[in-house]
């Protein structure tokens, strides 16, 4: 990897994280209100950014959180917490061929389909626990 590739990565990397951290709602804010919260400061980075079109996009899921009832919002998490269990047993399943037929270079693909739906799975628990 070359110097400049390596120096590439690590930028992108840090801004990546620094938006993600500033895209979670403010403290203390459950459901359509930590919704709305999340919006808003994603749509700051995207002004700030001078992204008009991840800002109409943004203001547009703004007024959509104007419907936005803590029973709908609840059971959209649930949902999305049961297709990440459906996506982590289905990679288990995968992972579990990929052993039988002792293919290596799969099976460590298979791992890190299986770490990624598990990481997923996790970030919907946790959605669902807001």
């Amino acid at each position: 990897m070359t110097r400049f590739t390596a120096l590439f990565l690590l930028a992108t990397l840090g801004l990546a994280t620094g938006v993600a951290q500033a895209a979670q709602p403010d403290a203390g804010l459950t459901g359509c209100a930590a919704k709305r919260s999340a919006i808003e400061n994603q749509l700051k980075i995207a002004r700030d950014h001078g992204n008009s079109d991840q800002v109409a996009g943004l203001e547009e899921a703004l007024r959509g959180v104007d419907n936005c009832t803590e029973a709908g919002l609840r059971k959209e998490r649930e949902q999305k917490v049961l297709d990440a269990r459906h996506e982590v047993n289905q990679r288990t399943k995968d992972l579990d061929k990929a052993m039988k037929k002792g293919d290596a270079e799969k099976i460590n693909k298979r791992k890190d389909k299986l770490a990624e739906a598990k990481k997923e799975l996790q970030e919907a628990v946790d959605d669902l626990e807001r």
